[in-house]
């Protein structure tokens, strides 16, 4: 036999998975740069009046510089996980990192709208790579045990952090750099995470000659994008707008094809079966709960705190460094708790720990501002930290390392298309009361407290939902 023949006679091995003699310092690396893919989905907020100034962009066209982020960002993570997966999880975060860094400088340097709004949907599809393929290599540098919990904890409360950090440093940043330094802070960050991971992760692992199921990738990201838009624009267009309808319907039916491609698909892009681990089945539920929770707080808490308690905008951004630093400091203590308690036990309690926080916002009204924000967002920020730590070790409980990239997507898309839903939703909500309360004869601040009222409300019947996910979607 010779030796092409015994080579294609012996059965093909997958490369070793990837390993790294420092692992902690990857995994520091790692968790920042996932904390630049949530802190860019919330930084530009503050800025934004700025940006519109700059640049001559008005209410419509300053929300799309939110909106190009969001839509390629949701619409593609399912097809990034599995990119990672086929191509070798390193690679494809790497490749991530580099166009987020340069998408990153070309929306500082933009001298207009159309080339901001650009640069923002690069940065949106890149950041699609990045994020899931970051989870999958966590995943296989701690296989299981402690280790793995404590490198959960760690990512899932900088990942947290992201969103509650982004008020603070985008009204620093803005302030005494100017708007675009809100995207120049990503390159230093950037070249540093590109030098790092070669040296720190040695080895790759792809999923070898598997075919890519391309007809199931375009309806879920095109289904994804549509569905993500029509959410985004609902609240700004109107629940009846031709403009949103048509998206939905768009979103229905592409989203129908995809099933129906994905059950006749050889290697599909999502296998169903997936759905058998009912700890990645519950994590993604609670995951699409708590992102409809947290992108709604955080975008409520910068306007209420500027409209309601009047503060300024950097005043409002560091106000909520005490929930940032209960956020980071609770990542040590849950897996402790984890170890005693279990971890859906965990996750269900840390939601109703977040769940009674927003409550005791809602209620605390003109307590004054340690009563009435400082101490019930303290509370919300342990509950919040819990939460991302023990939903995102729940999601990933149990599956395959050739299946890591898709279980990081699905977390991933799981809490932009909740965040999108959830702050259309009580956003909507919010709004609404408030028109009602300023027809009925109320003054602007009452009516604005009014209506977030409602929306923090909402924000903790999201929460005490999820806990109750956790208890009914039982593992098998």
């Amino acid at each position: 036999m010779n030796a092409s023949a015994a080579t294609a006679a012996r059965p093909s091995i997958a490369p070793p998975a990837p390993r790294s003699s420092h692992r902690w310092w990857a995994l520091a690396v790692l968790a920042l740069a996932q904390f630049l893919v949530v802190l860019d989905a919330s930084i530009v907020n503050i800025a934004l009046p700025t940006v519109g100034t700059a640049l001559g962009l008005d209410t419509a066209a300053l929300a799309w510089v939110v909106t190009a982020y969001v839509l390629p960002f949701g619409g593609l993570l399912l097809l990034g996980g599995r990119l990672a997966d086929r191509f070798g999880h390193r690679r494809v975060f790497l490749i991530g990192v580099a166009g987020f860094a340069l998408a990153s400088l070309a929306a500082g340097l933009s001298v207009d709208g159309t080339m901001l709004l650009a640069a923002r949907a690069v940065q949106g599809a890149f950041a699609a790579l990045l994020a899931p393929a970051s989870l999958a290599l966590l995943t296989q540098l701690f296989p299981d045990g402690a280790a793995r919990g404590k490198a959960l904890g760690l990512w899932g409360a900088v990942a947290g952090m992201g969103s509650a950090a982004g008020v603070l440093l985008g009204g620093v940043l803005t302030a005494s750099f100017g708007w675009p330094a809100v995207f120049f802070v990503n390159l230093p960050v950037g070249i540093l995470v590109l030098v790092a991971i070669p040296l720190l992760i040695t080895r790759d692992r792809t999923s070898g000659g598997e075919r890519m199921d391309a007809a199931g990738a375009a309806t879920a990201t095109l289904g994804l994008a549509a569905a993500v838009a029509a959410l985004s624009e609902g609240g700004t267009l109107g629940w009846t707008s031709p403009i949103v309808l048509g998206l939905g319907s768009a979103a229905l039916a592409l989203l129908a094809a995809f099933v129906l491609v994905e059950r006749r698909a050889s290697h599909p892009l999502l296998p169903f079966s997936f759905f058998r681990n009912r700890d990645a089945l519950a994590g993604n539920l609670v995951m699409l709960l708590v992102g409809g929770s947290t992108v709604a707080l955080f975008f409520a808490l910068s306007v209420y705190l500027q409209e309601v308690l009047h503060l300024d905008a950097l005043a409002a951004g560091l106000s909520q460094l005490p929930l940032a630093i209960a956020l980071i400091g609770i990542a040590g203590v849950v897996p402790a708790v984890v170890a005693k308690a279990g971890l859906r036990s965990t996750l269900a309690g840390a939601l109703v720990v977040l769940g009674a926080g927003v409550v005791w916002l809602a209620l605390a009204g003109s307590t004054g501002f340690v009563a009435g924000f400082l101490l019930p967002s303290v509370v919300i920020g342990l509950g919040l930290g819990a939460t991302f730590v023990t939903a995102t070790q729940l999601a990933v409980r149990g599956v395959s390392e050739s299946e890591s990239g898709l279980a990081s997507g699905l977390v991933n898309t799981a809490q932009q298309i909740g965040g999108a839903l959830g702050l259309a939703i009580l956003g909507g909500i919010a709004a609404a009361q408030t028109s009602a309360l300023l027809a009925a004869g109320s003054g602007a601040t009452a009516a604005t407290s009014g209506g977030f009222l409602l929306l923090f409300l909402g924000v903790a019947v999201l929460a005490i939902t999820g806990a109750g996910v956790t208890a009914l979607v039982r593992s098998r």
